[in-house]
C-alpha cells in the first residue's frame, strides 16, 4: 500500500482524524497512545508523531494489535467502529452521573468553550462525593496532547536533525507530573481520584455506567458480555474517552490566528510582530526556549512546549487548602501524585511545561494556579531571573509579549 505523503498538507489532520485515532485506538499496545517512539523498526524516526511517517505507522499499529481487536474489519467497519467510540466518549465526557457525587463530569473541569481547561479562576477546583474535597493542582488543558511523547528521564531529540546527541533531561508524559502516558490512562486517574469523580474502583464506575440510557451501545462495538464484567466494562469506557480525546476538530484543529499565519492565510499585527520577537528573542523573553513557536522541520504546527518537565520555582498558593499544612510539599516528580521517582532529589520541583496554545482564555496558571492573568506570569519570570523591583522596561515589553499570546487562540471561544 502507498501512501502519497508530499501530496497532503504538513499536518494533513495527523494522517486524517479516523485513521489516526484507529492506529492509536488499534494499535495503542503497540505504539502507545502519546508515543513518538513506535515499538516497530519501520517506524523508528526520532519524531514520528511529527513526521508524514506517522500515516504508515498509524495503519500498521491498527494491523499488528488485530489480535487485540476485532479482526477482519473493512475499512468501512473501521470507520463505524471510531465514530461510535468518539460518540460514546462525548457522552460520558458530559455525564455527571458517573461520579459519585452524580454532580461532576469530566466537563465540569475540562470546559469545552474553555479550552478544555478550568472553566473558572479557581486555583484547584472541588470534587469527591460530597463536592468539598480540594484538589492540590490547576486544571490543564486537554488540547493539543496528541504529539506528547511518552515519559523519559533522558530525552534525546532536536530540531537540528544532525545532533541529537543533546539529553533535555525529563520530558513528556502526560499530567503535570508526566506519570501516564496515555489517554486512557489519564482519564483513569479523575474518575477514581477522592477529590475528582471520587468512585471507589472499576466496580463502582461500572455499575454507574451499567444504569446510563447509552450503555448498550458498548455492546455493539465490545461483546454481548462486556457490561457483565466490571473492569472490561471500565476499559471500553476508557477506551472510548480516550478516543473521543484524539477527536481532532474538538481537541486539536489549529484554528489560531497564528496558525493561519505560519500558513500564510494571515498577517499579524504591528504589536503582535514586536511580541513574537520578543517572545523569541533569547536576549529578552526567550519565551521560546521552552515553549517552541516556529514550525518542525516537516512543517508540523508548533505546539508551544517541548513537554520538558523543569522547577521553576513557582510561588506556594495559599489559597490551596493543602498547604496549610506547613509539612505538605507538591513535588511534581518526586509526589504525592506521582511515586516511582520519589528518591530522586534532583527531580524535585519539576513540572510538565505546558503548551501556551489558547492561553489567553486561561484564568489559571502555572501547576498551582498561583497567577489568574498573563501579565501576573510576565512579572514572574522577569522579576524572578532579575531583580525583585517593577521595572518600566518590563510594563512596556512584557505587554507586547501579551499580544502574540492573544493570536494562539482557536476559534472555539464564545
Amino acid at each position: 500500500m502507498k501512501v502519497d505523503c508530499a501530496a497532503s498538507h504538513p499536518i494533513a489532520r495527523l494522517a486524517s482524524d479516523v485513521l489516526f485515532r484507529v492506529g492509536l485506538s488499534a494499535g495503542a499496545k503497540v505504539l502507545g497512545l502519546n508515543s513518538n517512539r513506535s515499538k516497530l523498526p519501520f517506524c523508528e524516526p526520532s519524531r514520528l508523531l511529527r513526521t508524514k511517517v506517522l500515516v504508515i505507522c498509524a495503519v500498521l499499529a491498527a494491523g499488528a494489535a488485530g489480535a487485540q481487536e476485532p479482526a477482519g474489519m473493512s475499512r468501512a467497519q473501521v470507520y463505524r467502529r471510531v465514530e461510535a467510540l468518539t460518540a460514546l466518549g462525548r457522552r460520558m465526557f458530559v455525564d455527571p452521573s458517573l461520579s459519585a457525587s452524580g454532580k461532576v463530569s469530566c466537563a465540569s473541569c475540562h470546559s469545552s468553550p474553555d479550552a478544555f481547561g478550568a472553566p473558572n479562576s479557581l486555583s484547584v477546583q472541588l470534587g469527591g462525593k460530597d463536592l468539598q474535597q480540594s484538589g492540590i493542582r490547576a486544571v490543564p488543558s486537554l488540547k493539543y496532547l496528541q504529539v506528547t511523547p511518552q515519559f523519559t528521564e533522558h530525552f534525546f531529540d532536536s530540531d537540528d536533525a544532525a545532533d541529537d546527541s543533546v539529553d533535555n533531561g525529563p520530558t513528556g508524559g502526560l499530567t503535570w507530573d508526566g506519570r501516564v502516558d496515555r489517554g486512557r490512562d489519564q482519564a483513569r486517574i479523575p474518575l477514581l481520584s477522592a477529590f475528582e469523580m471520587a468512585n471507589r474502583d472499576p466496580a463502582e464506575f461500572a455499575a454507574r455506567l451499567r444504569c446510563t440510557p447509552y450503555a448498550g451501545e458498548f455492546r455493539p462495538i465490545f461483546g454481548d458480555t462486556v457490561l457483565a464484567d466490571p473492569e472490561k466494562t471500565f476499559e471500553a469506557a476508557l477506551e472510548a474517552l480516550e478516543v473521543y480525546q484524539q477527536s481532532s476538530a474538538e481537541f486539536y484543529p489549529y484554528s489560531s490566528k497564528y496558525d493561519s499565519y505560519l500558513a500564510g492565510k494571515a498577517e499579524l499585527t504591528a504589536q503582535e510582530r514586536r511580541g513574537l520577537s520578543l517572545f523569541e528573542d533569547p536576549a529578552k523573553g526567550n519565551c521560546a526556549r521552552c515553549h517552541v513557536s516556529a514550525r518542525g522541520k516537516d512543517g508540523t504546527p508548533p505546539q508551544f512546549t517541548d513537554y520538558g518537565l523543569v522547577a521553576i520555582g513557582a510561588p506556594r498558593n495559599a489559597a490551596i487548602p493543602a498547604n496549610q499544612d506547613p509539612s505538605f510539599f507538591d513535588l511534581g516528580l518526586c509526589g504525592p501524585l506521582r511515586g516511582d521517582l520519589r528518591d530522586r532529589a534532583e527531580y524535585c520541583g519539576r513540572f510538565k511545561t505546558p503548551s501556551l496554545r489558547n492561553v489567553a482564555t486561561r484564568r489559571v496558571f502555572l501547576h498551582n494556579g498561583i497567577f489568574h492573568t498573563l501579565r501576573q506570569v510576565m512579572d514572574f519570570y522577569v522579576q524572578r531571573d532579575t531583580n525583585p523591583e517593577k521595572s518600566a522596561r518590563c510594563e512596556w515589553e512584557c505587554a507586547q509579549i501579551r499580544r502574540p499570546a492573544r493570536s494562539l487562540s482557536g476559534q472555539c471561544r464564545r
